[in-house]
């Protein structure tokens, strides 16, 4: 359109450009190389992915297999005005980095912590979010309305059974976890409870950093009518997190692509032999 108007009607580029509401630079960009597909895909993600940054989509592309290379991604980011995007409202302020020590394999520390939300109906619910420090692999979300310990400890007895059981939970203060039922579970599978001390929620960095992904991504984003939507939300979302969603500190990979490199290090490991 615009190089019809500036062709017959003889009036300039810049002109032309703000009679189509088009930037110029969108105009300009044309005369380089194809990057429609590059295109397509950062607002497909976008779209997909509102909280996320230039990074993140960058991983995701490159986890995909396609091989354009970060200055072609952050040229066609800047160009669609992906870094003026207004970001949504924080529950959790800024906190000074302090960074844990990271396991050095998995089911060596899980850390555990709950969140709180409401229904669109006023009714109160909470998540129990279960991660594995080593990969940051988010083992469950559980979703109910009311969560006590016999619960936390019926859901735990179900992904030991399924994922295999930690060395350690590293927790907080709360009363579900400081009580008889959860320290007797504790004790009788042979689990070490680190606590964090009170005020200190950076000591359980990891699953603050996943509990606020969690949030942006879901607990904000969504109005939820019933727990059951949440539940469903909250598993799709622990999916591709898991699969798809690159991890700056997991050296781009996503938390199952760590999990499956560290195993074929462990096979490829030299047997030490036992001597005589």
């Amino acid at each position: 359109m615009v190089a019809y108007v500036v062709e017959h009607h003889q009036i300039s580029i810049s002109r032309a450009c703000r009679v189509a509401s088009l930037p110029k630079s969108m105009y300009d960009y044309k005369s380089r190389k194809d990057d429609s597909e590059t295109i397509t895909k950062l607002q497909e993600l976008a779209g997909i992915y509102p909280t996320e940054g230039q990074d993140l989509y960058y991983g995701r592309i490159r986890t995909q297999g396609y091989q354009w290379n970060y200055k072609r991604v952050r040229r066609v980011y800047l160009l669609l005005g992906l870094n003026r995007r207004k970001k949504g409202r924080k529950r959790l302020p800024e906190r000074v980095k302090n960074p844990l020590q990271r396991p050095s394999a998995p089911l060596e520390m899980w850390s555990i912590d709950f969140m709180s939300d409401v229904l669109t109906n006023g009714r109160k619910f909470r998540t129990l979010n279960v991660i594995d420090d080593y990969n940051r692999q988010a083992i469950a979300i559980e979703v109910a309305h009311s969560l006590p310990a016999m619960r936390v400890t019926g859901l735990l007895d179900r992904i030991i059974r399924e994922q295999g059981k930690p060395k350690s939970i590293r927790t907080d203060n709360g009363p579900e976890f400081i009580s008889k039922e959860f320290t007797m579970w504790c004790k009788g599978n042979e689990i070490e409870i680190r606590y964090t001390q009170p005020g200190r929620p950076m000591q359980n960095g990891y699953i603050e950093r996943f509990n606020r992904s969690f949030r942006e991504s879901i607990l904000d984003a969504y109005l939820f009518e019933d727990i059951m939507q949440v539940q469903i939300l909250a598993e799709e979302w622990v999916t591709d997190y898991n699969s798809k969603r690159p991890h700056e500190a997991l050296d781009g990979k996503t938390p199952l692509q760590y999990r499956a490199q560290w195993s074929l290090n462990m096979e490829s490991a030299p047997t030490e032999l036992t001597p005589y």
